[in-house]
């Protein structure tokens, strides 16, 4: 099975299962899983966002803008997994997104912020 297959048949759960075992295959999970290690991955997960404003910034092109956009929701889905092996995280992504998209429907226009 494809792991787009995975996402759209059983969700972000899933997905991020998957990722997170091939990040482990590819070494990026060696050893214990820390506060310090979640901490550095979240941290890689920022540089991801950053690399995306630069590629719009240096008007790199969709696909480039995409691609960067790809590596922080599988950094992000990765960090995830991890944290929900160890139990750090007890609830599951898919149903908190969908818990999340239905309260935000119901809020006012900019959350009621100015901006």
């Amino acid at each position: 099975m494809k792991t787009f297959d995975i996402m759209t048949e059983y969700g972000l759960d899933a997905l991020s299962a998957v990722l997170h075992e091939s990040a482990k295959e590819k070494g990026f999970w060696d050893g214990e899983y820390t506060n310090d290690k979640v901490g550095n991955k979240l941290a890689l997960v920022h540089s991801e966002v950053t690399e995306v404003l630069e590629a719009i910034r240096k008007s790199h092109g969709s696909e480039k803008i995409v691609e960067e956009m790809a590596d922080v929701i599988i950094r992000l889905l990765d960090v995830y997994a991890a944290m929900r092996n160890e139990e750090q995280i007890l609830h599951s992504l898919d149903e908190v997104l969908e818990a999340k998209i239905n309260k935000n429907k119901d809020r006012p226009r900019l959350h009621g912020n100015l901006f």
